[in-house]
């Protein structure tokens, strides 16, 4: 089934053009979109988790080798669409435009982080396994309803096909035909569970077979690769032909979370270099005379601004009010929880 399914790729791991059937659709423009965000958000990243060692955020999900595979599809969004990220897609949710800020307030466990920016479609990060499947889905078949060329995208990981959402999800779509994108990124492991022991199939791609809708396997480290098959499926969905599902093949370096310790069940040597997705696109960038350093040192410059301002504006945000946590899950506070309320506000000297 594997051989079905071959990983579409654009460049290879020196840079240079394996496939030219997007070559004239590359440009300037796209090349340093893709850049710029990439840097970005691997700056975001790294930060985030000095910010946690120092304790300063909380437990942080890292997401560095997988940044062309967020920043490649996300770019392909339009201000109208849905993003439904997992708790590792936070680097496709700043590509689409969410507030640095309140992505590092999320980190720190503030309600806030959840909030998008006016205007943008962009789902609080879903924390258990899959459940966003069905919400794209939902959101998907709304805009359908209302006649709108509107088009969600939900993004998970390979532990994720092992879920009942998943295939909740990907069988209602296909039953509506909504407008709706399934983009896995498939890192080999779902945490410590290598993916030849959480599913006996030689491919996500091939599982969207049973739902009758196109299923495609991508370099995720080929920003290119990323950009131009999902562009093509959203394409696909916008037009009322229905849901694709897309395995995005990609490696992230660091751990599961910071809490936890790679080196007891992954092999000491797996990964490299040559799977980086930004290395990849400076040697392309190098190989066809889109270099300029000039640029990437003011880039590099004004992103450390940007994420030193954001951690700023995080760490002066307005202490937490405790009665959230009491006041805004019910409608009515069932006794129990009022109880709690009472004895914690006593606890403060509120009461």
């Amino acid at each position: 089934m594997e051989r079905n399914y071959p990983i579409k790729r654009i460049i290879d791991d020196t840079g240079f053009f394996v496939d030219t059937t997007f070559e004239n659709q590359i440009d300037e423009k796209l090349v340093k979109d893709l850049y710029y965000n990439m840097i970005r958000i691997r700056t975001f990243d790294r930060k985030a988790i000095n910010l946690q060692r120092q304790g300063r955020l909380g437990t942080y999900a890292p997401f560095e080798g997988q940044e062309a595979s967020q920043v490649g599809s996300a770019l392909v969004l339009k201000s109208g669409d849905w993003l439904f990220p997992t708790y590792r897609d936070h680097g496709a949710t700043l590509t689409f435009g969410a507030d640095m800020t309140r992505a590092y307030l999320y980190w720190n466990g503030r309600t806030e982080g959840c909030v998008p920016p006016k205007g943008k479609n962009i789902f609080p990060p879903a924390v258990p396994i899959a459940t966003q499947l069905p919400h794209a889905t939902g959101a998907a078949w709304a805009e359908k309803r209302r006649g709108t060329q509107n088009v969600a995208i939900a993004y998970f990981g390979d532990g994720a096909t092992s879920e009942g959402d998943f295939h909740e999800g990907l069988n209602f779509a296909s039953v509506f035909k909504v407008p709706v994108i399934f983009f896995n990124q498939n890192n080999g492991y779902a945490i410590s569970v290598p993916i030849e022991k959480q599913m006996n199939s030689a491919t996500i791609a091939q599982k969207s077979v049973a739902y009758d809708m196109p299923g495609i396997r991508i370099d995720g480290n080929d920003c290119f690769a990323v950009y131009f098959e999902t562009k093509k499926a959203f394409d696909f969905a916008r037009s009322g032909n229905g849901p694709t599902l897309i395995e995005a093949v990609t490696w992230r370096k660091g751990a599961h979370t910071t809490a936890d310790d790679p080196s007891k069940y992954r092999p000491e040597k797996q990964g490299n270099d040559s799977v980086d997705p930004l290395l990849r696109l400076e040697l392309f960038m190098k190989n066809y005379g889109y270099w300029d350093e000039e640029w990437i040192q003011r880039i590099k410059e004004e992103t450390i601004i940007e994420i030193d301002t954001a951690v700023e504006e995080m760490e002066r945000f307005p202490a937490p009010i405790v009665d959230d946590i009491f006041d805004n899950v019910f409608a009515v506070m069932p006794a129990q929880l009022a109880e709690q309320k009472e004895s914690y506000l006593a606890h403060l000297g509120r009461q």
